[in-house]
């Protein structure tokens, strides 16, 4: 799951026909002050001023400004850009048409284990929250689309009667539509509002997450998918998840800093395994890291190098269980292509690497990891019938 900020996913909102503000997304008040010049709302209009990151309680952290015009929304710019909030800096700034209205919705659409669930209610912001029992649902089943009459009956027993009630009706359609289309897992606009001007429903927010594994089907995904720990994503994470979006397969990276063991686990159901064991061993991850269902060899060389730039490690585990498809030679290569080149470079001084692996064509890979220890490797290969976190013991024991 990918988290999207405000800006793209009001973007791929308006792309599907809903109502968005007009709005920038901006790094500096130059940038803002040159936009400004070209677009007549941005003189003319109120405006509203967000911190455009990953953060939380926005409006309590003085990260909202509302209300203002064009020379205030600079100085409202000026202010939020490089501001420190715990481990993020806010980077960017989206300012967007503020909308005049009385009355705010809710609508949302979300993946469930079963299919896909609607939601809608006839209060919105943070009213929703302690009236969620106003918050009337239309649960599909898998693959199944909603009727219209399914949707106008929504919204009629939300509570939305006359002309908004083909409003409503409508608005939660397109929704559906933009979930369904770019493959997302959650969608949802908390307030929808209408426009004083025309009586137009507008999307006022977006929460969005995607499936980010399916970014290959989507060319026009040409933002960044936001960090959900808190933080930037590093150079390096940016560039495995770029990697992962143009393979079969999957490749993830994420840093931890501090920790002295690296992760280069086989298969998600591996990775959890290992790091449990690591932690439950008293030693100090340094990442999380996979590659699962027969990726190239290339992009397991990309994610080898950035888990050997990882500082301060003193071991890497390379483990996985009994693959079923994947192409152990073939990934083995990929990796010790990475090991390779980091060691060429001056990294892995000291580092021991701990292998554990099964399935096709283990030997021919796991021969090769061995042979390894001739070019000077500090290397430990194990196959099949040793258990899986015995490498860890042996790993953490050699600390």
């Amino acid at each position: 799951m990918a988290k999207v900020l405000e800006g793209p996913g009001m973007g791929l909102m308006k792309k599907w026909g809903i109502s968005v503000p007009n709005y920038v997304v901006v790094t500096s008040v130059d940038e803002l002050a040159k936009l400004g010049q070209a677009n007549e709302w941005l003189k003319k209009s109120k405006l509203v001023v967000k911190a455009h990151e990953a953060l939380g309680s926005r409006f309590k952290l003085g990260l909202v400004k509302v209300d203002l015009d064009l020379k205030g929304a600079e100085a409202a710019t000026e202010e939020m850009i490089g501001r420190q909030v715990g481990s993020i800096t806010v980077s960017q700034v989206i300012v967007s048409e503020m909308i005049p209205h009385k009355e705010e919705y809710y609508c949302a659409v979300k993946s469930t284990r079963a299919g896909t669930d609607i939601l809608v209610a006839n209060c919105g912001g943070i009213e929703v929250e302690s009236n969620w029992e106003r918050v009337k649902r239309l649960a599909l089943e898998v693959g199944q689309q909603p009727s219209a009459d399914a949707l106008e009956k929504l919204a009629k027993d939300a509570g939305f009667t006359g002309p908004l009630l083909k409003k409503m009706t409508d608005f939660a359609g397109k929704m559906f539509t933009c979930f369904d289309s770019e493959d997302a897992q959650y969608l949802e606009v908390n307030p929808v509002v209408l426009r004083e001007q025309n009586s137009e429903l507008i999307a006022l927010d977006a929460v969005t997450l995607l499936d980010g594994d399916a970014k290959f089907r989507h060319p026009d995904w040409n933002f960044a998918f936001a960090a959900e720990f808190g933080r930037a994503y590093s150079k390096h994470e940016a560039e495995v998840m770029a990697v992962d979006s143009k393979i079969k397969g999957s490749v993830k990276f994420i840093e931890i800093p501090g920790g002295d063991t690296a992760m280069l686990p086989a298969g998600g159901g591996a990775s959890v395994y290992y790091s449990d064991a690591v932690v439950a061993r008293g030693g100090k991850l340094a990442n999380y890291a996979e590659y699962s269902g027969d990726p190239p060899d290339w992009a397991v060389e990309v994610l080898t190098d950035k888990v050997c730039s990882l500082p301060g490690i003193k071991n890497i585990i390379v483990g996985g269980a009994i693959a079923n498809f994947t192409d152990v030679k073939k990934t083995f290569g990929g990796i010790i292509n990475g090991f390779r080149k980091a060691k060429s470079e001056g990294k892995l001084k000291g580092v021991k690497i701990w292998v554990r692996r099964g399935g096709p064509r283990e030997k021919e890979g796991l021969d090769a990891m061995r042979a390894l220890k001739d070019e000077g490797f500090d290397i430990n290969v194990f196959d099949r019938n040793t258990p899986l976190t015995d490498i860890v013991d042996k790993a953490l024991q050699n600390k």
